[in-house]
Parts: structure tokens; C-alpha cells; sequence
């Protein structure tokens, strides 16, 4: 269970939301997102359960641990939704992080286009490859892994980013720890200890493929039944 404290006074201030709701107003953010740029206006539950695959029910059953959105007959004012969502889930203003590990999946982090998007920036990059170290990436420049504490001490950031190139990841969380981290984002197919009030989300990308794999078969095996 995930805790959120939503301080508008607009909403409803739940104190404990399932992890899949959580799950499914990112996805909500991804496509409201989406109908701003295309300058939608305004999307009745309906429509948008249509462009996501799900039911009009389900969102509204999960909007409704916040508050009440819409208006009947009318739908969701589609900037004014996308406002309140990023507001729970804490994208009002600027998310900084620093990256951990300047390799392959680090270089393909630094250039992905949708953290700017959502206000999510990457200010730093460290590691310990000196083969890697005073490298420019994206902009930035690769800085050695003994900078990390003195950078974290006069730069308070909200999230690491740990990639499977830190074969010590414990010793990158406990650095970011005592730097003041909020979060990490693991990579690093490896299970790191941090205090309560550090949240760690991670992010198993070989588990996440063999699960597709599963999921092609199943659907082969269906169709197969079904004589398709």
C-alpha cells in the first residue's frame, strides 16, 4: 500500500491507496498528457477507459479515492484533470535526480525525452568506471563516484537512479541515503536494504521480458484452441 497526502482542498486526503491504483493514475497522467498536446479539451470517462483499455467504472472508482472530478453530462476538463493527478503524484514542480552508472542503460535514461516532459531532471551523473569518468553524456559530465556524497550535500535531490553497471549497489544506496535521497529508482538486479522512509521502486527488465515471453505463448496456445 502506498501513502499519499493530498493537501488540496478539493480533494479527499486518503491515507493508504492500493499500489495498482497508484499504478493505473500514472497511466491515467500518460494519456491526459497526451490529449493536452493534441488540445483536447475535455473527455468524458467513457472516451478515455477507450483510448486505455479499461472501464469507465474502474476510473471513476479510482479518482474517486481523491475526490470528486467531472462534471455529469460534461466529462473531465482534460487540463484541469491532468493538474490534479500531477498534484497526487507529487510532478508539481521539479523532481531532481542523479544518475548512478554512465553505461548503456544510463546513456539510453539521459536521452529519454518524457522525464523533461514530467518535470523529472537529471542534474548528475557518477561512477566508478575511470574509463567512463570526465565523459560528457547528454550534456553532463560523467563525475567520479567520491564526488557523490559532497554533490548530494550541496544539491539536496529528491531520487537515484541505480543501474545494473553498480555491481556494489549497496553501497551506492547507502550513499545515497546519507546524501538525503527521498527515492530510488533500482535498476541493479539486486536487492538493497534502505531505512522506512526511503522508497525504493524497482525495475526488473529481464523479469518484465520473460513475463511478455509467457504472455506471447499463452496467447499462441489460445489462438490455437480458438483454431485461429
Amino acid at each position: 500500500m502506498s501513502r499519499i497526502l493530498v493537501t488540496q482542498s478539493n480533494m479527499a486526503i486518503p491515507q493508504e491507496i492500493p499500489e495498482t491504483i497508484i499504478e493505473r493514475l500514472a497511466v491515467y497522467q500518460r494519456y491526459l498528457t497526451e490529449l493536452v498536446h493534441e488540445e483536447i479539451e475535455r473527455i468524458s470517462s467513457i472516451e478515455l477507459a477507450a483510448k486505455m483499455g479499461t472501464t469507465a467504472s474502474q476510473i471513476r472508482k479510482d479518482l474517486n479515492w481523491f475526490g470528486s472530478f467531472g462534471l455529469q453530462g460534461y466529462g473531465y476538463r482534460v487540463s484541469e484533470l491532468l493538474y490534479q493527478l500531477n498534484q497526487i503524484l507529487g510532478l508539481k514542480n521539479e523532481t531532481t535526480m542523479v544518475l548512478i552508472g554512465g553505461g548503456n542503460l544510463g546513456h539510453a535514461l539521459m536521452n529519454y525525452p518524457g522525464f523533461q516532459v514530467r518535470h523529472f531532471v537529471i542534474k548528475a551523473v557518477f561512477d566508478n568506471n575511470p574509463a567512463l569518468i570526465d565523459r560528457n553524456m547528454n550534456g553532463l559530465i560523467i563525475n567520479s563516484m567520491s564526488l557523490l556524497p559532497a554533490y548530494l550535500q550541496e544539491n539536496p535531490t529528491r531520487i537515484g537512479i541505480i543501474t545494473p553497471s553498480m555491481i556494489e549497489a549497496q553501497k551506492v544506496a547507502d550513499l545515497l541515503v546519507d546524501g538525503g535521497i527521498q527515492g530510488i529508482w533500482n535498476f541493479a538486479p539486486l536487492k538493497i536494504k534502505v531505512p522506512p522512509h526511503i522508497t525504493v521502486e524497482y525495475v526488473h527488465i529481464i523479469e518484465s521480458l520473460m513475463i511478455l515471453s509467457y504472455k506471447c505463448k499463452s496467447k499462441t496456445h489460445q489462438n490455437r484452441e480458438n483454431g485461429g
